[in-house]
This record gives C-alpha cells, sequence and structure tokens, in this order.
C-alpha cells in the first residue's frame, strides 16, 4: 500500500503519459514452420525476415481517475500496447510514464502502481479461487489474515458465492475464472488497472458483474483505469474516452458522444451515429475483420 505522501506525489502527474511509442516485430515470410521446413528439406535458403510495426508512433495521455478504453480490431495493436505499459515489453521508440516513472528506466517503481488482466488468465487450476488468491496475496506481501477478508469482499462483489469460494478453479466457467483474475489483479490495490478483453467471452451476468465492479474500482477506489474491449456497448457505457487504433495507429480519441456525434455529421445523418458507425467510419473495416500483426502473440 502507498503512504499518504507517496499518493499525494503521484497526484502531481498525469495516471499514464505514452508519447511516440513504437514497436516492431520480426516476421517470417515462409508459410510458418512447415514452409521454413519445406525449404530446408529442398536446400533452400531460408527467405529474410521482414519487420512489421504492431504499434507505430502511438501518444495518449491518462488523467487520474479516468477509464480509457482503446478499441480496434484483432491484431491492430492493442496487446502490444498494453504489453509496453505493464513493463513485458521495451519500446523500440518512444517513452511511456505511469505516475512520472519511466516504463524502462524505474520498471520496479512502474510495477508497484499497476496490475494487468488479459483475456487468458493463468492459474493453478487444481487450487480454489481462496487458495490461488492467497498464494497471490503471499507474493505481495499481504498479512494472511487481511488477506482472506479482502479476498471475500472482492469475490462477493463480483458475484462469486461463498459456497464456490473453495472449489478447484478447473471446475469452474470461465467467466468466473475471469473474475477471479480481476480479484487478485486488485488485492495489490493498483492505481493504475491495466484491463485487456477483460469480459470477452464472458455471459451476459458475468459480463455484467465485471462492468459494475470496474466502474466501482473507479468510483470508490480511485483507480484509473486502461481498458480494450470488443465490446461497443462495453465501451460506450465505461469509458470516460476512447481511443481507436488501426494497424497500429491512433485514428481517433474523444468522449463516446464526441466520436458518435463527428460521425454522424460526417455521415449527413440526423442522429448522431452508433459507435460501431463510428469505428467503421474511422477504420474503413468492420469491427471482425483481422489485420496482420508483427507480434504473434498479440493476436487479439
Amino acid at each position: 500500500m502507498l503512504s499518504p505522501e507517496e499518493l499525494a506525489r503521484l497526484n502531481a502527474y498525469p495516471a499514464l503519459e505514452v508519447r511516440h511509442i513504437s514497436k516492431r516485430f520480426a516476421k517470417d515470410d515462409d508459410a510458418g514452420a512447415l514452409g521454413q521446413l519445406w525449404r530446408r528439406a529442398r536446400g533452400l535458403p531460408r527467405r529474410p525476415r521482414r519487420m512489421v510495426h504492431a504499434v507505430q508512433d502511438v501518444s495518449l495521455t491518462i488523467q487520474r481517475r479516468e477509464i480509457l478504453g482503446v478499441l480496434g480490431s484483432n491484431g491492430s495493436g492493442k496487446s502490444t500496447l498494453i504489453r509496453v505499459i505493464s513493463t513485458l515489453l521495451i519500446p523500440d521508440e518512444g517513452e511511456a510514464r505511469v505516475f512520472g516513472h519511466d516504463v524502462v528506466r524505474e520498471e520496479r517503481a512502474v510495477q508497484r502502481l499497476i496490475n494487468r488482466v488479459s483475456v487468458e488468465a493463468a492459474f493453478f487450476r487444481k487450487l480454489s479461487p481462496m487458495e490461488n488468491l492467497l498464494y497471490s496475496a503471499r507474493l505481495y506481501g499481504l498479512p494472511m489474515r487481511q488477506a482472506r477478508t479482502q479476498i471475500q469482499d472482492l469475490l462477493a462483489r463480483l458475484g462469486i458465492k461463498a459456497d464456490r469460494i473453495n472449489r478447484p478453479l478447473e471446475h469452474m466457467s470461465r467467466g468466473m475464472q475471469q473474475k477471479v483474475a480481476i480479484a487478485r489483479a486488485f488485492l495489490s490495490a493498483p492505481i493504475l488497472l491495466l484491463l485487456d478483453e477483460p469480459t470477452t467471452g464472458l455471459d451476459p451476468r458475468s459480463k455484467q458483474d465485471v462492468q459494475t465492479f470496474v466502474r466501482e474500482l473507479r468510483d470508490t477506489h480511485d483507480a484509473t483505469i486502461l481498458l480494450t474491449t470488443h465490446d461497443m456497448d462495453e465501451a460506450d457505457a465505461l469509458c470516460d474516452r476512447i481511443a481507436i487504433i488501426d494497424g497500429g495507429r491512433i485514428v481517433a480519441e474523444d468522449t463516446p458522444e464526441g466520436l458518435k456525434r463527428a460521425v454522424g455529421e460526417r455521415l449527413g445523418l440526423d442522429r448522431p451515429a452508433t459507435l460501431t458507425e463510428a469505428f467503421m467510419a474511422f477504420t474503413g473495416r468492420d469491427w471482425e475483420a483481422d489485420e496482420p500483426e508483427g507480434d504473434d502473440e498479440d493476436d487479439e
């Protein structure tokens, strides 16, 4: 937990500043591993690898207690951007600062202030939610008695009933497992929470529980949230501002209402556009269309 003095110092900075971040990955032109084996079997030289931009010259600023949504089609660079901010990738150009701390030069300081939830959270699946979260609490250095009470409260607020807390995770739905992942992320009381597609694949009730909890984190715990999502209704309901990313670049940024109003006027509509219409207008592509992506792991 941060002291009042530390929090006062952090308040002098934006929660997140991203300045001209770019990230490239080497990509084989051969058709995957089979293509490479085919060329090797015939004594042909391996084709030179080409560099592909996953993120190109991205700049963003998030203020304290703001929820910023990043919308983009599959492979647009959303997860690469999240990984740079969370210190998992080093940018090729530019810089990112979390409450004034550089994510490359001050990695440990940044890690104390953030936590991240991804689409596929890793757990000990033979263990229960309580056992998994107590293990994480020990890693965070939390007192066990305090942690146990905090875990029960977090899981209850996320809609997980008390009789399920001690069941093995492998017997729980993906929605339940994702709720546990969000509870784990908040155990360390991060003041910047990175949510990378947190509700993808969840049933409507689980999605609603998670969205309610996200609002609560901002409204009652002063958390700042960076959210990537495929759910237009979710982005519209949760986000103070939205940045649309296409081909690794930010192509539009405004409030949800501002984006919809601008596109409605551009299209000559007698109403604001929907957020889906705004996305298509700024990117020129359908929501589910895939883009080439340099990072094979950035399979958003």
